[in-house]
Order: structure tokens, then sequence, then C-alpha cells
């Protein structure tokens, strides 16, 4: 026998006595029949009673996957078994909003409805924007020839979009799932790569794959069970393990695969493995004293910080003889900068605090001979220190420091300005004469990481470009600086072969995923050897990225970009989200940020991303306008751009923008509602309300005012911390306003939120606010980060497209 499909074409009729729609769904993909037989009977009844019910067939486990291999029916006949027998049907729905309703499914009694390939709870279904599938898995017994008919009972059946087997749209789970690359490394030779992946499932639960592959074959060797580390010298990878109480320190063979015991029993600790190999370096922490439990002493602003009270002491390990020598003793901690390259020698540096003078922290850089012990001082209590590398020959060090560092030699910006202490220069240092010369003074990127080159000399490093981390190279004999073209607009991390002209670097877009690429030095090649995004974003539909900058009406030139909906037509108006740091680094380009810019753009959204004044990446002048200006020029950059971009762009909606930034982002946020009416609906993150709070109340809030308020403190300048803080401007923010905050926030305390949101409730302005419980100044946890990123889409639903139903299902209107 068969059953007929009926004829699908999308109709919408009106239901008899309820406000809802009908859409009878136009497109379906049919698998089956699977014949399935009811057991034999051993007894009548089952351990609980229970008589056997064949309609208990329906939920035998089948493969959702066959019904990519199924076929599409459009007024056809679908085929029955002789007897009882499952069928798979399922259609796709591309929805850009979120949508709720009712599938009903007319013709068979048993079935049952999954979307996205996990069974649904009923048939009452609420979708988060995207492209879903649907499919109704259901048994029928080859007697009664009933016609099936899918379709969804809706309030807004406009909304519920039928998609085809095309691509679809990108969704926040996206952005939280799947493979991504944690880390590489080369050999000391570079002929073998060791590559760490990390895979997220859409439980949330992350494992990791380590593969060890040949670099001149791309021939994969192994996978290995767990992460581990190149020994400095030779091809060998290093880990431990725990035996009988002690721990071993493992070498293992990438070839063979052999492992064998470097050390039977080596110190607790972290350490690092000497370039000779026949020592290890260790970090000892030593625990300060305890206070009581009930009530305990604070000594220091920053002893609210658990572990603060301990300290680091240096020991050396030999591997021969297990000899145990301390390096380091006292009450300061010690920090291992670098070892030389023939063993003899290290680089250490020691911190120590100094509440009443900007910086208030000091740090010393140390040179210790490991025979004699005998220690030289080479750089005493500099507070603009970010640390050192040896050069191969052991006669110089690389710097990383602030503009300000070495009695401001690296300083360049304008009479009366303070440049930013994250805007990171790169020096160099005569170990003999103590001469520190200035590398990047007139280098607009800020230095990231750096690794000093075994193989050529020079020295490589990443630097913040614009709104890029760019791949460079530094002879430093010359001083000259080389743009190595990395692939991606983030270079996220970079290794270098010791011994040939061989790196590794990953990084990824804002078009893109992770890539993974090797890169010849000598011929300036690079060759991608994994492109994790194709895998990651096979199938997904993408607007474009374009850049666009503007000039401000004080003839600055800011940098900006935007992104569109993947199905933009520019005869449309779409509502616009502004995104923006307001301060230090440039807001990222990584695609997968916690901000995902074409998570936004794939609701139908116009994302802006500005890049304003203060941020680093554009020069020391440019980064210092976020010192001592409390978000003033910052907040009138994006006002300005803002509305430029809205003229310039006739596809936007001037009355649907939204704007959302997290941290000191979130104070932007707050800080531009005081400044603009433009703004339809705003977002603040764990954003600073009160500049005084702030400084007082935050882990780090004197210290982060050291880089944004620098020598200005809420007793000498009010301007700063009181005038031009939002909290002290609340009645003239008219914005819906929403404040998102971890109740465990110990960087910007959650007070910050509370005390905004009060203000406007008591000035009657339209506001809310959401707590995420346990969570600290980012939402990590997987569950939390989806309701977290969900609520953002929600409010933004509400106000920018004029609908609240998302909202109203994640938070109910409560009468209280």
């Amino acid at each position: 026998m068969y059953k007929k499909i009926l004829p699908l074409a999308l109709s919408l009729g009106m239901v008899t006595g309820v406000s809802a729609e009908i859409v009878n769904v136009t497109s379906l993909r049919h698998a089956g029949p699977f014949s399935v037989k009811a057991p034999y009977q051993v007894d009548s009844v089952d351990v609980n009673s229970k008589k056997f019910d064949v309609s208990s067939l329906v939920d035998l486990p089948l493969s959702l996957d066959l019904v990519a291999e199924g076929k599409v029916f459009n007024d056809s006949i679908l085929p029955s078994a002789s007897g009882n027998a499952l069928h798979l049907l399922s259609f796709k729905i591309d929805n850009p909003r979120y949508v709720t309703g009712t599938v009903k499914v007319d013709g068979v009694k048993n079935f049952r409805l999954f979307v996205d390939g996990k069974k649904a709870d009923s048939h009452y279904l609420s979708l988060t924007p995207s492209t879903h599938e649907i499919v109704v898995k259901c048994l029928t017994d080859g007697e009664n020839p009933d016609t099936v008919k899918v379709s969804i009972d809706t309030e807004k059946p406009s909304d519920w979009v039928m998609a085809g087997d095309g691509d679809r749209r990108y969704n926040v789970m996206d952005v939280m799932t799947g493979k991504r690359i944690y880390g590489a490394s080369l050999s000391p030779s570079g002929k073998y790569l060791l590559v760490a992946y990390y895979y997220t499932d859409k439980d949330g639960k992350t494992s990791y794959q380590y593969k060890l592959t040949d670099t001149s074959t791309g021939k994969q060797l192994s996978s290995l069970d767990g992460w581990k580390r190149w020994m400095p010298g030779s091809d060998r990878l290093y880990s431990t393990r725990n035996r009988d109480g002690k721990t071993q320190l493992m070498v293992t063979d990438p070839v063979s695969g052999e492992e064998s015991v470097l050390a039977a029993s080596i110190p607790e600790g972290s350490f690092t493995v000497a370039p000779t190999e026949d020592f290890l370096i260790f970090s000892k922490v030593e625990k300060g004293p305890e206070e009581k439990a009930d009530l305990y002493e604070i000594v220091h602003p920053e002893d609210r910080q658990p572990y603060w009270r301990n300290r680091v002491s240096l020991l050396k390990y030999d591997l021969k003889t297990g000899i145990t020598q301390p390096l380091t003793f006292g009450y300061k901690g010690a920090s291992l900068q670098d070892i030389s390259d023939d063993g003899s020698k290290i680089l250490f540096s020691v911190s120590e605090s100094r509440l009443e003078k900007r910086p208030t922290t000091l740090t010393s850089l140390y040179m210790m001979d490991l025979n004699t012990l005998e220690t030289q001082l080479l750089i005493d209590k500099e507070g603009f220190y970010a640390g050192a590398w040896l050069s191969p020959d052991g006669k110089q060090i690389a710097l990383r420091a602030a503009p300000e560092a070495f009695n401001s030699i690296g300083k360049n910006v304008k009479e009366g300005q303070t440049p930013s202490m994250y805007d990171y220069q790169l020096y160099i240092m005569d170990v003999a004469s103590k001469k520190i010369t200035p590398l990047t003074r007139d280098f607009n990127p800020s230095i990231e990481s750096v690794e000093w080159s075994r193989y050529d000399g020079n020295i490589y490093f990443t630097a913040e470009n614009r709104d890029c981390i760019s791949f460079y190279r530094m002879n430093p004999s010359s001083g000259k600086i080389e743009n190595l073209g990395g692939k991606e607009d983030l270079v996220n991390s970079f290794d270098l072969s010791k011994s040939s002209p061989m790196a590794v670097y990953f990084g990824q877009g804002a078009m893109n995923s992770d890539r993974l690429y090797t890169f010849n030095s000598k011929n300036l090649k690079h060759n991608l050897i994994d492109d994790v995004s194709a895998e990651r974003l096979a199938g997904i539909k993408l607007g474009k990225c374009e850049a666009w900058d503007y000039v401000t009406s004080r003839g600055d030139t800011i940098c900006a970009r935007y992104i569109l909906p993947a199905d933009f037509d520019s005869a449309k108006k779409y509502p616009m989200v502004v995104n923006y740091y307001g301060g230090c680094s440039p807001t990222s380009r990584n695609f997968e940020s916690r901000y995902p810019h074409h998570a936004y753009a794939a609701q139908g959204y116009v994302v802006l991303v500005i890049i304003p004044s203060g941020a680093t990446g554009f020069g020391q002048e440019f980064s210092a306008r976020h010192v001592n200006t409390a978000g003033e020029g910052v907040a009138e950059d994006i006002i300005e751009g803002v509305k430029k971009f809205t003229n310039d762009h006739t596809f936007v909606n001037a009355d649907k923008i939204g704007c959302i930034g997290a941290s000191y982002g979130g104070f932007m946020t707050q800080y531009l509602q005081t400044k603009t009416d433009i703004f339809a609906a705003a977002i603040s993150h764990a954003g600073i309300s009160d500049h005084t709070s702030y400084w007082g109340e935050g882990y780090w809030g004197y210290s982060y005012s050291e880089v944004s308020m620098a020598n200005s403190y809420p007793w000498s300048h009010a301007d700063l911390y009181v005038k031009r803080s939002p909290l002290y401007n609340a009645d003239k923010i008219h914005t819906p306003l929403l404040f998102l905050h971890g109740d465990a926030d110990t960087n910007v305390p959650f007070g910050e939120s509370i005390q905004m949101y009060t203000a406007l409730k008591l000035l009657g302005r339209e506001t809310a606010f959401v707590a995420v419980k346990d969570a600290n100044h980012q939402i990590m946890e997987f569950d939390k980060r989806q309701k977290w990123q969900n609520t953002i889409f929600a409010w933004f639903a509400k106000y920018l497209q004029d609908d609240p139903t998302w909202w109203d299902a994640m938070y109910p209107p409560k009468s209280l």
C-alpha cells in the first residue's frame, strides 16, 4: 500500500476561532520505509507489568542522517512496507527572527519531532534565528492509506521561511561549537610539527586532539594522547607523568613513538627545560601567611585577590644528579625571563609594589651566572617593563616595554600627552654597557609576542597593526622592520624552528575561522597546511565585510568596518548594531569573538565596528588619547561615525540603531547615551558607571587607572572621575538600556551595573538588568554563554525589529 504526500505549495489560511494561521510546509525530503517488526513476546507483560504496544516501535533508534540520502517528493507516492515501517520526513526553516509555532502532522498517529538532531520535548517549537532542520519520524502499519500533511500553526507565518538544501544561516552555536586550533609548535630542526586541536560539541563538552606531522611530506606520524612540548635542542617531545607518588620527566621519539624516562623524580611545579637539556629551572610557589576564616586583615589593595600573598622563587634542578639548587630567596617574587643558549646564565625579574606614585608596580631585571650565582642588576625598578629575551649570543636583550620606560626614550607623543601604557614598544639592550636603544619609536603597531630567532639572528614579533595583528621581523643591527605578509588578519600565535628557516603560525580574520600555515623565513613563502575554517564554515552563507574609514570634524581618520546580512538587498532598510571597545586595544577582527558580528548580520542587522581614538596599533599619539579623557573624544568619534555611515549608506534605518560594548566599552555604551539620542537600544556588559567606585573596588581598578587616568585621582580630578561618569549624568539617558553583568565579577564589580540600573529605574527610564550567576568578567560556561548571547539578541529584536516575542519568552513580564 501507499500513502500520499499532499502537494505542499505554501498556503496561508486563517484558523477558525483563533488568531494563529496555518503554514503548509512546501518542501519535504523523505527517507524510508525502514521495516521494523514487533519482538517475540516471551511473556505477555514486561518487568513493569506493561503489555507490549506496537506504537512504541516509533521510538526505535534510527539515524536521522538518512534523510540526506532521501528523495524530494512533490505530489508523489510515499511507499510503505507491508508491515510496520519507520519513515523520516524533513524540512528546513530559515528564520532570521525568533519564531514560535506548533508543528502538526495529520495522517499518522505515531510520530516524533526532532529539531537540529535533538528530540523535541513537544510539538510546540520556539526557534532562535538560524536555519533549522525539522525531522518528523513516523510509524506506519501498512494498512491505512491515509494522506500525510505537515503544517505549522503560528501567529507570524511570514517569519517561517521555508529553506531548500542550499547554504544555511550562521548562528551562535556555530560560534561556540566545532573544531579549532589550540596551539602549534615546531621541533628545533623544523622537521616535525605538533598541533593541538580542541572540539566543542553541542552539549558544551570539549575534547582535545594532538597531531604530529612530518613538515617535509605533510604526512601524519601519530596522534598523541596528550599535549607534549619539544625539547629545546633536539627533536624529542617531553611530558610528565605520576608514578608511585613521584613526578617523572618523559621524552618521546616523534618517529618511533618510543618513550623513555629522562628523570625519575623531579620537584613539583612549573619548569623550563634549559637549551642544553641538562637542567630545569623551576618556579616554586611559596604560600604567604594565612588569615583567620571569619575576620581577616587586608594588607594591600590587591590582597583581596586569591594567591596574591604567594611568592615564587627559582630553583635549578640537575637532570643527571637530581641536585636541586635554590637560585633566589626573599620576600619579593622572582620570574624567569630567559635562559642563555649555552645554559650558563638566566634572566629573571623581581617586582615590588609602590602605591604612592605612578607606576605602582616596579620591576628589576637581573642576569645570574648559574655556575657562581653571581648576579648582575641590569634594570633597576622600571615601572613600564613588560618582558625580556636574550639574543642567541647572550650579548643583547630584546625588551618589551611602554613608551615611558627607560626615562621615556621611546616616547613619541604631542606635548602635554601621556602615552598609553598598553602601547608596547620594542627596545634592545647591550648587556656589557647596559645601553638601551628604542627600536619602534616611530613604528605605529603595538608589540605583542616576541621571539629572537636562533637561525638568522632576527627578532620576530607580532603587533597590533590598526585592527589587525600582523607578523614582522626586525634586523637588530639596522633596526629595519619587515612585514612578513601573514595570510590572516590576526596572526594569533607563531613558533620558530631553531636550526632552519621554518616557522609555523595560525590565525583567523573577519571572514574566516582558524587556518594554520608554515612559513619559510628565507624565501618568504607561506604554505597553508590546515584550513579548519573551510570545515567549520562549510555550507554556511555569510555577508560581506567591508572596510570603511571616515574623517572626523577634528580632521582625524578613523578606522571602521561593516558586515552585511548574507541576503543583503541594497533597496531595503536594515536596522544596525554598532560595536566598539572605547579605548586601549582595537575591536577584534576575530571571526568568533564574544560579539560575533556575523551572527548579528545573520539576523538581519548591518553591523558597524568602529575603532575610535585611544586604540593601540595606530601610533602613540593616537593611543594617548585614551589617557585622561574619560571617554571624551572617543564618544564623539563614535557618534560622528554612526551619523556619517547612516548618511552615506541609505540601506540603514536611522531610527533603528543599537550599540553594544563590554568593560570599558560597557562604560562607553552608558556614556554615549548621556551625549546622544541616535540609538534606539543599547547594551552594557560589565560596564563602568562610576570611575570613582571602579577605581577603588575593582581588583585592577586603581592599576588600570594608571593607564586611563595617569596621575589623576578622584580627589584631584573630579572633572574626570565624576563629571564624566555616566552615573552622574543618568538623567540625560532616554535610550532603552540593558545591563548584563556576572555577579562574581572581580574586574568591574557587579555594583557598577546595579547603581546605574537603580538610577534609571528611579528616573522612570526604560531599562533592564540581567545578572549571570557565579560568572566573572567574561561569560565562560557554555550554557550560560548561550543564554547570555540570546539575551543580547532578544533585546535588540525588541527595540530594533519591534518584536518583543523573544525577550518576553526569556523574561516574561512580572507583576511585582
